[in-house]
């Protein structure tokens, strides 16, 4: 299999950040993920809310954020595991995930805590 691409946090534009997050659907991918509840493994992101999302569209939503920046993902036998680069983003650009994310009312559950 070949690497996944993921750019360096200095290679991260916010413009790919906010094209990321203008699906709704992916907001609440990331949102998912970046609380930390079943989002860990693209199995348990595919049953999310009300709908399963198909393979493919999930497959697509998971690249568009990766390559965005905004979340890791990292192969654990045949899964595939993703883990939200909030920290790192949040030195780059202070605020600016979970503000969209507040807009959706999507926020994480350690966000909320604050």
């Amino acid at each position: 299999m070949r690497p996944l691409f993921h750019p360096a946090i200095e290679d991260v534009r916010p413009e790919a950040i906010l094209h990321a997050l203008s699906d709704p659907e992916r907001a609440a991918i990331f949102a998912q993920i970046a609380g930390g509840g079943s989002g860990g493994t693209c199995a348990a992101l595919a049953n999310m809310r009300e709908r399963v999302i198909p393979k493919s569209s999930l497959s697509n939503h998971i690249k568009v954020l990766r390559e965005a920046g905004l979340i890791r993902c990292e192969r654990q036998g045949v899964e595939m595991r993703n883990h939200s680069r909030c920290s790192e983003l949040d030195e780059r650009f202070p605020g600016l995930a979970m503000a969209i994310l507040s807009a959706y009312g999507w926020l994480p559950r350690e966000a909320k805590a604050d």
